[in-house]
């Protein structure tokens, strides 16, 4: 790993065994549940492995719809205290905080280039994606717009092809306009490929293996944070698939930009 205290770059190769948790936070969205009951399940021996195996519980499983089970990485976290309405992602209205989360900045960017170079074994029910998310830390939690470089369902997939979502999701952001799309791909999402964007304010121009796939204007270029993840949905079973296990391995991430500040860990 080649992060450098309030640089702008790295190079995560996810060598050895231990995650390196000056720069990922290993839970999905805790503020609005709780670490415990949102922790990913991973392993590192020379690569990342993010799955969800049979015992893994559903994620916020009183309030989201559809029912999903995930296991995720965030290079960013923070919250408002038990009871307020502040904190990330927010999926619908009248969310208030379940446990409080300190702010943890382990990699922001605001543009520059991020690629990924991964492997998945996904079912029909299963998807994995790697996008950046606003860090919505301004006043009105308007800055949560998503640049989404990855996001393949295990329903688009064949042995050679398989449907790549990429662009802008602006969600509450009302200077963001909804340019999203997933063409198909003729790769075999079984094998390692690079899924890669490279952004400014003018544009964004998302890669596979190096070929140009799609181009969306204006995207958000404030603080933004990784978010790398494994989303199994239970009501898209197509029958005897309960024993699957959904992952996605990852090689190597790699990023380069304008910095938004790194941090310590507080996880």
């Amino acid at each position: 790993m080649g992060l450098v205290p309030n640089a702008s770059t790295f190079v995560e190769r996810f060598r050895g065994t231990t995650l390196d948790r000056s720069i990922w936070f290993p839970y999905y969205l805790p503020a609005w549940s709780s670490r415990a009951e949102t922790a990913a399940a991973y392993r590192v021996d020379d690569c990342l492995t993010l799955e969800i195996p049979q015992a893994q519980q559903l994620w916020c499983a009183d309030l989201h719809r559809p029912p999903l089970r995930v296991s995720a990485l965030q290079s960013g976290s923070w919250s408002g205290p038990v009871g307020s309405p502040f904190g990330q992602q927010r999926f619908q209205d009248g969310l208030a905080v379940r446990e409080e989360q300190e702010r943890f900045e382990g990699w922001l960017v605001t543009a520059g280039r991020l690629s990924c170079t991964a492997r998945m074994e996904l079912s029909p029910r299963s998807m994995a994606a790697l996008w950046l998310a606003g860090f919505e830390d301004d006043a009105e939690q308007l800055r949560c717009g998503e640049l989404c470089v990855f996001e393949v369902f295990g329903s688009s997939v064949t042995a050679s092809s398989a449907e790549v979502g990429l662009g802008v999701k602006p969600f509450r952001d009302p200077a963001l306009v909804d340019d999203f799309a997933a063409p198909r791909v003729e790769i075999d999402v079984r094998e390692p490929h690079e899924y890669a964007v490279e952004w400014d304010a003018a544009e964004a121009v998302f890669t596979v293996d190096g070929a140009v796939v799609r181009r969306t204007a204006h995207p958000p270029t404030y603080p933004m944070q990784l978010m790398l993840a494994v989303f199994d949905f239970p009501e898209w079973s197509v029958g005897d698939d309960q024993h699957l296990v959904p992952r996605l391995v990852v090689e190597e991430v790699s990023g380069r930009g304008q910095g938004a500040g790194t941090g310590p860990a507080t996880a």
